[in-house]
């Protein structure tokens, strides 16, 4: 112990004694060696303990000039010493005051330095610990900064950002209020820092409506749009009940309000392409940029629309349809998108501009948009391929709304489209249930529609009842059309009179006959053989190796699943049975019904 006492005094006095050599210097005479010995022996007083004399040689007025200029390099040993020390050691207190002492006497532009290589280096669990030990010095140093602020402060503003970026954004109400990591209150944090330079950017748009100097405001929008991607597009941002403050709200509020100080928040949310592109001089680059720009928008457009921050700024002047075409890109954006909280917001962005129009007002033009053709396409994914069932559910009942929402001639587009695009029976089977209720309001009510009705509805009869390989057609897989066109047919015999002939079907019966009805009876001849056929020969199979109790295995995607006992896979041939059975008695009917009405014609006729 008095060896290491020893040492120690041993560093406090060889620290002295190279600021009582340089106390001698004049400033420009300082060489490097002496840079080096000084920051040796302040990092050898800081490790053994000695802070706190350390910070009365930086108090000491004499050292002034000494400090200006070196102290600086004892950045990276007093971070290190200060998450060494516990909180209320008093060790802990001698370093942060001496971090404080650095901030006021160094010179700006190598403290500035100094920070941002510490913030670069730091990683893990301790990120947020470091962004926010260096957020106030860091301040306090380019609020000094006369030459090249704005860019420091955009410097320093991407390098905390691209530091947070790697870290896992809390989800739960659990981890939200656990805030293991400290992303939330760093988040927080970075908003204080950032204010004095918003506060100074309104200032002088305030003086002067002329206000040319950009660059200061072009960073602040920079870290916004940052934010706007990270953490904001991949937070819970709904109102959690035990959670009075949430702490990404308020994050997301401090965001909307900034860009509306800068007045940047209405040109963002209609002018998405404002702005030049950055010079970059690789194309794979100005990918990046152009996506990450795309995210913040879109996340931008959700925080408004959905979540209503700003609302109050936002101009009441803009139809819902008009609303609609300015968000259908950030939806198409969010709907890409697979994870549940990005996807989430996409699927509420889309219900709530639907929600603000009456039905049928959504004229058919806007489907020469491309988006507007993408958007119920990326619906149909997410109802079809997302293993979530909500955002399953979910995309449905918008997909409905969206249909609700289109004028007539949009919605027979619109179905147009599905049909030929969705490559799913049972979207399909959902679009033939719309045509035909589509139908019914056609020939209930007294005006004209000419889309349902006539030689526009036969067109899309011919999509509707019709078996993509004939005879061929899976009929299992495409069961659920199947039968939504033969509920449709069947509507349309029992609802059309053939002297009234008000939707067509009866002047394209015999070409629905021989495209649909007779391919439709031979392939339920086929498969109902081939059916019973495999029944029989299972039967048979048990009855022969019934004490070895045979399984059949199946592989899905290269994984191998549960195995199938001979009962198990006899249900499955018996369930397919019944959908046969079910399809023919349909079928029957139909059959029934167009033989019925023919012969009463031909009598009435005769």
């Amino acid at each position: 112990m008095p060896e290491e006492h020893s040492q120690a005094i041993m560093a406090v006095d060889e620290l002295q004694a190279i600021i009582q050599r340089c106390q001698i210097l004049e400033e420009a005479d300082f060489k490097g060696e002496d840079f080096n010995l000084f920051q040796v022996a302040g990092q050898k007083c800081l490790e053994d303990g000695y802070a706190a004399q350390l910070l009365e040689v930086i108090q000491n007025e004499k050292n002034k000039v000494i400090i200006k200029n070196m102290g600086w390099n004892l950045i990276s040993p007093l971070v290190r010493c200060i998450f060494m020390y516990k909180q209320e050691d008093d060790k802990r207190e001698s370093c942060l005051r001496i971090l404080d002492q650095l901030a006021q006497l160094c010179n700006p532009k190598e403290l500035f330095l100094g920070l941002l290589e510490q913030i670069e280096q730091t990683s893990g669990e301790q990120v947020c610990q470091t962004v926010m030990l260096l957020l106030q010095p860091l301040q306090t140093v380019l609020l000094k900064l006369q030459n090249k602020k704005a860019y420091s402060v955009g410097l320093s503003l991407a390098m905390i950002m691209n530091q947070l970026t790697p870290l896992p954004v809390p989800y739960t109400k659990q981890q939200i209020q656990e805030d293991r990591l400290g992303l939330c209150q760093c988040c927080n944090a970075v908003l204080d820092f950032a204010k004095p330079f918003v506060n100074e950017v309104v200032k002088n748009m305030e003086k002067s409506s002329e206000y040319n100097d950009m660059e200061l405001k072009e960073e602040l929008i920079k870290f916004c749009m940052k934010s706007l991607k990270y953490p904001l597009l991949t937070a819970q941002l709904e109102q959690l009940e035990g959670i009075e403050e949430h702490p990404f709200r308020h994050f997301a509020t401090e965001i909307i309000d900034i860009l509306w100080n800068i007045r940047e928040l209405i040109p963002l949310v209609f002018v998405p392409n404002k702005g030049k592109s950055p010079p970059w001089e690789s194309p794979e680059f100005a990918d990046i940029e152009r996506k990450n720009s795309t995210d913040s928008l879109a996340c931008l457009s959700y925080l408004m629309f959905v979540q209503h921050f700003g609302v109050e700024c936002f101009p009441m002047v803009f139809s819902p349809s008009y609303l609609l075409l300015c968000n259908m890109t950030h939806i198409e954006v969010l709907l890409k998108r697979t994870e549940e909280s990005v996807l989430s917001k996409g699927l509420d962005l889309f219900e709530s501009c639907l929600l603000r129009m009456e039905d049928n007002s959504l004229l058919h033009p806007y489907l020469e948009f491309r988006v507007f053709i993408n958007v119920p396409q990326d619906l149909v994914k997410i109802m079809t391929l997302c293993p979530m069932e909500n955002m399953r559910k979910k995309s449905l009942n918008i997909l409905q709304l969206l249909i609700d929402k289109f004028d007539t001639e949009g919605k027979y587009t619109l179905f147009r489209c599905l049909l030929k695009t969705s490559n799913h029976a049972g979207v399909e089977g959902y679009i033939i249930k719309n045509i035909k209720d589509q139908i019914h309001i056609a020939l209930t009510k007294e005006y004209d529609n000419v889309w349902f009705t006539g030689h526009h509805l036969i067109s899309l009869l011919d999509l509707v009842l019709s078996l993509p390989e004939g005879a061929e057609t899976d009929l299992l897989q495409n069961s659920d059309r199947i039968m939504a066109s033969l509920n449709l047919l069947r509507y349309l015999v029992i609802k059309d009179c053939e002297s009234d002939n008000q939707t067509g079907v009866w002047t394209t019966l015999g070409k629905i006959k021989q495209n649909f009805l007779k391919p439709l009876r031979v392939g339920l001849n086929m498969s109902k053989a081939h059916y019973e056929a495999e029944i029989k020969n299972k039967k048979e199979n048990r009855k022969e190796a019934h004490s070895s109790n045979p399984v059949c295995s199946v592989t899905v995607s290269g994984e191998k699943m549960p195995a199938m006992t001979t009962g198990m896979q006899l249900q499955v041939l018996h369930s397919a049975l019944f959908t046969f059975d079910l399809i023919e008695s349909v079928l029957a009917r139909v059959e029934e019904l167009i033989e019925g009405k023919t012969k009463a014609v031909m009598e009435e006729n005769s």
